[in-house]
């Protein structure tokens, strides 16, 4: 089984790497990141740059953890990437951060962290991030 993680070049997106890292130690299980944009990958802020990928894996590689990078530009939602990456390398939990939202940015802007677990076929670990 594999554990796999939700990552956005964000705080939490850093606290959902570190939750995983130290779920991927206490199980042995490898680590599959995953970072994804609808397409307009110039403009969304969630889709990390060739740096942040380089930082993510040089932290992963100082874990001595095994580990899979995957940052796709397909059009579909993160929620939707995430599941279906889960799904495909059969993931016993994927991890996710979380940010605080008002009822009403819910309701307007809807929640990716929140279709992830209720779409999810695996258990969901969300994290928030320590400000």
């Amino acid at each position: 089984m594999t554990i796999v993680v939700g990552y956005v070049p964000t705080p939490e997106g850093e606290a959902a790497l570190t939750a995983a890292i130290a779920e991927a130690r206490r199980t042995g299980e490898p680590l599959h990141v995953v970072n994804s944009s609808r397409g307009d990958a110039f403009v969304d802020g969630h889709f990390a740059s060739s740096e942040a990928l380089v930082a993510v894996r040089e932290k992963l590689d100082a874990t001595g953890l095994v580990y899979g990078v995957e940052q796709q530009v397909r059009g579909r939602e993160g929620a939707e990437e995430v599941v279906a990456v889960a799904d495909r390398v059969h993931a016993s939990v994927i991890v996710i951060g979380m940010r605080r939202r008002t009822p009403t940015g819910k309701l307007l802007t809807g929640s990716q962290a929140q279709r992830i677990l209720l779409d999810a076929n695996c258990p969901v670990l969300a994290v928030k991030a320590s400000y």
